[in-house]
């Protein structure tokens, strides 16, 4: 297996001002495993696993918090198109009138993977309940998602957009997570990984609930 010497490269400098500064035994093992957390960043191979460790570390301790009430954007409509790994169409005009949790993502994703055991843990938590949809929404190909739900065992609805999606949820990049209560304003709007089976995304889901 070849390594990305390119890449190896940039991190030259970086090489440079950690080991000559290795004055004790201690420095010199930090400095050897920086050096190796490096070179396992640069490999395709080891890459991604250790990004999405990294960013479970961040996800426990990264709260999603509630917009507050005059600041929440409102959605215009829910005309939007999906389907579901059946090739199920479904249309999001569906979600009207219940609490929805949001989420885009993609297989490749790091910060993805990495907050998806909270977001099952959640869909567990409110799977039985009519008035809340789950909607995990990736532009991959249907087979890679299916492999991917099969092999992690995850059981949330997986959809496929078929429409553009509405405009107000602006998705620049992923995971992007959404909480929208009954009436169509965003509760809660967390762009990267984060801890969604807390108390307070709970606690929050069940006073969305109480609401009329």
């Amino acid at each position: 297996m070849l390594l990305d010497l390119k890449r190896i490269a940039d991190y030259g400098d970086t090489f440079l001002i950690f080991i000559p500064m290795a004055k004790s035994k201690r420095s010199k093992i930090y400095n050897l495993i920086f050096i190796i957390v490096i070179v396992l960043l640069i490999i395709p191979q080891t890459r991604q696993p250790i990004q999405v460790v990294l960013n479970k570390g961040l996800a426990m301790v990264v709260k999603p918090s509630v917009i507050d009430t005059s600041e929440r954007i409102q959605l215009k409509n829910y005309n939007w198109q999906l389907k579901n790994l059946n090739g199920t169409d479904f249309n999001f005009s569906a979600a009207e009138g219940k609490v929805v949790v949001l989420n885009f993502w993609a297989t490749w994703c790091p910060p993805c993977i990495a907050e998806m055991p909270s977001l099952e843990k959640l869909y567990q938590d409110y799977s039985s309940n009519d008035d809340v949809v789950f909607l995990f929404v990736s532009n991959e190909d249907s087979d890679k998602l299916h492999k991917f739900m099969m092999d992690k065992v995850y059981n949330f609805p997986v959809y496929q957009p078929l429409t553009p999606y509405p405009s107000e949820f602006k998705v620049s990049s992923i995971p992007r997570t959404f909480i929208i209560d009954k009436n169509g304003a965003i509760v809660i709007d967390k762009s990267g990984a984060a801890d969604w089976h807390s108390d307070k995304v709970i606690n929050t889901i069940d006073e969305l609930l109480k609401a009329f």
